[in-house]
């Protein structure tokens, strides 16, 4: 960059800035690398590759993602608890099918000071085998029954693919759920009811549009019945996972002896689920998704700061604009809005770019003009337009402004992403449609292991992946039509499978 940019957001703006100038659609990939350094989301410079530092702006923006998600959990009937970061090799063992999918990406912890450890530790890539002990020991008799439990925290995964801060990374910050049911239809319910969680937050609040979808066998959680997961698509067509849920039917409960008397005094053996979204990778979809040329765009729920106040005095106006920004934001902090005053000495217009590329949603601009009108001069961050309001009907326009903002990012989100939804019916039209930046849905054999095959073929012709089934469709009954077949293998088709690229 080629003048010095000041990225302190609580005392000033930036003197002089670059117009950020990088086209999202048509290069995605230098846009996010850019964004996430100008905007101060992340540091990559730690000297541990795959981990990122992350910054004050992305932090104050996670933290109230995990918020909403978690008062989301709580009014579910979810629990919140909290388990070690260590699991000792022993618990890990245990499942076999989980060791065999897990073992490549576990960091092991051998040593402690000057001493060898009598059994290793590994950092948790994710906790089933940290909690199904004390499960196996808090669970005794069907009024124990359900139990659903959450932690937040992060997890460590030794991914070897290239790193991208908050969209892959070897530290993840994420919310778990486990379940424990008496019944394997109780615990397909939970599933069900994971996937609206996942709506309720992070399409209704977040506005990432997504589609639920049953992965295919040979590409489910290691140790589950079924996995479903939410992917969204990214500006380069690449599909991106967020939250995924996992039927674990009585896999993990056989192994690690979770079992309660019933009602008549036998013995069950009990039935489990599993749920992950993934924060920082939610944080990442969330500012690719509806940033723009200018840089970050957040939902006004969201984002670190909503409101941001800047003076534009003439020498003499100087004292008593600054106290009207103050009278403003003291009105405004008393309703809880997130409200910051540039006071700094930069130029107008150098605040103006650092706050849009900041992804503040609202701007208020004060001059004289304002303050003897009792006025407030607001630009709305989505739209690029501006409004006159009066002080004394601030707070009910703000509070308007603020929905508008979230339901006019999520639409245009939604409706982008719908647009994108294409088919395809030979294997050359499938090419051209994934280098066209969509996701295809084509007529498709089984997404049963028979269909490994087929998936294979498509992944070394294109670069492109089988992601499942739509759990719309699924639940709707919607089945391939008659006569229509796998253009890969020739068999009949017995359903629809979405396929595209991904991350």
């Amino acid at each position: 960059m080629s003048k010095k940019e000041s990225m302190n957001t609580n005392t000033s703006a930036v003197s002089e800035v670059e117009t950020f100038n990088i086209d999202k659609e048509e290069n995605f990939s230098e846009w996010f690398t850019e964004i996430v350094k100008r905007a101060e989301l992340a540091d990559i410079r730690y000297n541990v590759k795959g981990f990122i530092v992350c910054r004050q702006w992305s932090t104050i923006a996670m933290k109230r993602m995990f918020d909403f998600y978690e008062k989301e959990l709580d009014k579910f009937g979810h629990e919140p608890t909290i388990f070690p970061m260590v699991i000792p090799e022993s618990n890990f063992q245990i499942e076999k099918d989980h060791v065999e999918g897990f073992n490549p990406e576990v960091f092991w912890i051998d040593r402690a000071g000057n001493d060898t450890l009598e059994e290793k530790l590994i950092l948790r890539p994710t906790s089933e085998t940290a909690m199904y002990p004390l499960y196996s020991l808090w669970i005794r008799s069907w009024r124990d029954l359900p139990l659903k439990l959450y932690q937040s925290g992060s997890v460590f995964r030794y991914e070897g693919k290239s790193t991208r801060p908050f969209l892959r990374s070897r530290e993840f910050w994420w919310i778990e759920s486990h379940n424990v049911f008496q019944t394997m239809e109780e615990a397909i319910a939970q599933t069900r009811e994971d996937m609206q969680i996942a709506y309720n937050v992070m399409t209704d609040i977040f506005g990432i549009p997504i589609i639920y979808f049953q992965r295919p066998e040979w590409d489910k959680f290691a140790g589950a019945v079924h996995t479903y997961a939410a992917d969204t698509l990214m500006p380069d067509g690449k599909f991106l996972q967020l939250p995924s849920t996992h039927l674990l039917g009585s896999n993990f409960a056989k192994a690690f002896n979770i079992t309660y008397t019933d009602q008549n005094g036998e013995e069950k053996i009990a039935y489990q689920t599993c749920y992950g979204p993934a924060i920082s990778r939610i944080f990442g979809g969330m500012i690719a998704v509806h940033g723009d040329n200018n840089g970050l765009i957040f939902p006004f729920d969201v984002a670190p700061k909503q409101i941001v106040i800047v003076p534009i005095p003439k020498k003499e106006d100087i004292r008593h604009l600054e106290e009207y920004c103050i009278e403003i934001a003291d009105v405004l902090r008393k309703k809880d809005y997130r409200v910051k005053i540039d006071m700094s000495d930069s130029r107008p217009g150098d605040k103006y770019y650092f706050w849009e590329m900041k992804g503040v949603p609202l701007r208020f601009e004060i001059g004289n003009k304002e303050f003897k009108k009792k006025d407030i001069t607001i630009f709305r961050r989505d739209t690029r337009e501006r409004i006159i309001v009066s002080f004394d009907k601030l707070v009910s326009i703000v509070a308007d402004i603020g929905k508008a903002i979230t339901e006019n990012i999520r639409n245009k989100a939604q409706t982008k992403f719908d647009e994108s939804i294409s088919d395809a019916n030979t294997l050359d039209e499938l090419e051209e449609r994934i280098n066209d930046k969509k996701m295809c849905k084509i007529p498709w054999c089984s997404i049963d292991l028979d269909g490994e095959a087929c998936a294979v073929e498509i992944k070394d012709q294109l670069a492109a992946t089988v992601r499942g089934r739509d759990m719309r469709e699924i639940d709707a009954g919607v089945i391939s039509k008659k006569g229509e077949k796998c253009f890969i293998c020739g068999k009949p088709a017995s359903c629809y499978v979405y396929v595209g690229k991904q991350y």
